[in-house]
């Protein structure tokens, strides 16, 4: 494409810049939908300039003339959040399409020929990378490469070695979390801290972010719930059509009164970092020992014959359930099938590197596993499928369809 050519129709003209209130209303941000109905989420534009300017500026260190890029769709919120590097300086780089085109290369080409300084990306990109034995680094200049940003779930111990060893030795890998909800981070990146394999570096700058437990008193060096107690700039103004805030204040301040409940069930560390072990709601609960999703599948998906994995809590037994079974349904490399040999496998790997309550009772095959349109899998879909309860976010999945596999599996039964 001519750039040139394209542009010149649209001739440069003056803006006219109002001056509008600092809450007034700049994005309707919609969740994910991986717990229920999607939240409809409206974000003020000052609260959110704010935030970004600090995440970008302080916690990633970017600069005037730095290259930003994140693959995201419009759909994500890193795409906003991409947005607001013009603030900082930074040169937007944009990529749509499949990142898998020519063998997994070409966003790798792409911030080599570019000289991109900041690559943002998926937990689950990462994974994949490694899983498919691609070393970008390799064969490239990434010189320009200053920071690797992750994020959309947590990237585990292993993603961290592959980085280092596959794509750059020397850059700051910082695996973020906050999302749509605050269109922004509780615990991110700091250039002038070390970091750790397998943790998020630090918590937001002036986010008074703390792990509880269930009675809402502090933890550190525990699993327990992530929570905010106080504010900060880019908390929603408020949801759509909810005049009075009921439907805010229930969605975030229920749990613990006046106080910010993400739902995140996550450890601070030894190192004041952050480890996030899965959701909240989609923890499980087995002989009434609490376990965070992410622990099940960082250990299964280091296996090459699986390609990604999905666990819940079962109702057992089913006619009259006294507790839960964990039941772990995974999807495997094409033309693979599942046996007792690598039932017995996955059960061993998860038993070695974590705690028998960890096994799974049932591991189970499909063929797909549903998922967010911005590629978050939905554990409480699935269980309440496989408990005959109704799915309240279908239109919030990208492939709704992968839940009829789910429905009435002989492995399942009693």
């Amino acid at each position: 494409v001519d750039v040139h050519a394209f542009m010149a129709p649209y001739q440069a003209r003056n803006i006219r810049f109002e001056r509008l209130p600092f809450d007034h209303p700049l994005y309707i941000m919609y969740s994910s939908g991986t717990t229920g109905v999607p939240k409809c989420i409206i974000h003020g534009a000052g609260g959110t300039l704010l935030q970004h300017l600090k995440e970008h500026v302080l916690h990633t260190d970017i600069k005037p003339g730095d290259r930003l890029f994140y693959f995201t769709t419009c759909g994500w919120m890193m795409w906003n959040w991409l947005v607001s590097g013009l603030a900082a300086g930074a040169t937007l780089m944009l990529y749509d399409g499949s990142p898998f085109i020519s063998r997994g290369s070409v966003l790798w080409d792409y911030a080599a020929a570019e000289k991109i300084s900041v690559f943002g990306t998926s937990a689950k990109y990462i994974d994949t990378l490694a899983k498919l034995g691609l070393e970008p680094g390799r064969t490239r200049d990434l010189s320009a490469l200053r920071a690797l940003l992750s994020t959309g779930s947590p990237l585990v111990p292993e993603s961290f070695d592959y980085v280092y060893r596959a794509i750059k030795a020397d850059l700051q890998l910082a695996s973020i979390s906050g999302g749509t909800d605050i269109i922004s981070c509780f615990a991110l990146g700091c250039p002038i801290v070390p970091v750790w394999r397998g943790e998020l570096q630090c918590r937001g700058l002036g986010m008074k972010v703390e792990v509880w437990n269930d009675e809402g008193r502090p933890l550190h060096g525990e699993k327990g719930e992530l929570v905010c107690t106080a504010p900060f700039p880019s908390m929603p103004t408020g949801f759509w059509n909810d005049p009075d805030g009921k439907k805010y204040r229930a969605a975030y301040f229920e749990r613990f009164p006046g106080v910010w409940h993400h739902g995140d069930y996550v450890e601070l560390t030894a190192h004041d970092g952050l480890v996030i072990h899965g959701r909240s709601d989609a923890v499980l609960n087995p002989g009434g020992v609490r376990i965070g999703t992410a622990e099940i599948y960082r250990q299964v998906e280091q296996l090459d014959e699986v390609v990604e994995s999905l666990a819940i809590g079962q109702d057992w037994p089913p006619q009259q359930p006294d507790d839960v079974r964990v039941v772990l349904f995974v999807r495997l490399r094409d033309g693979l099938t599942l046996d007792s040999a690598l039932v017995q496998r996955i059960r061993q790997q998860i038993r070695d590197n974590t705690t028998p309550r960890h096994v799974p009772a049932a591991v189970v095959q499909v063929s797909d596993i549903p998922r967010t349109r911005s590629g978050k899998i939905v554990e409480l879909a699935v269980r309440n499928i496989v408990h005959g309860l109704p799915v309240k976010n279908i239109e919030a999945l990208a492939n709704p369809e992968a839940l009829a596999q789910f429905r009435d599996r002989e492995e399942l039964r009693a």
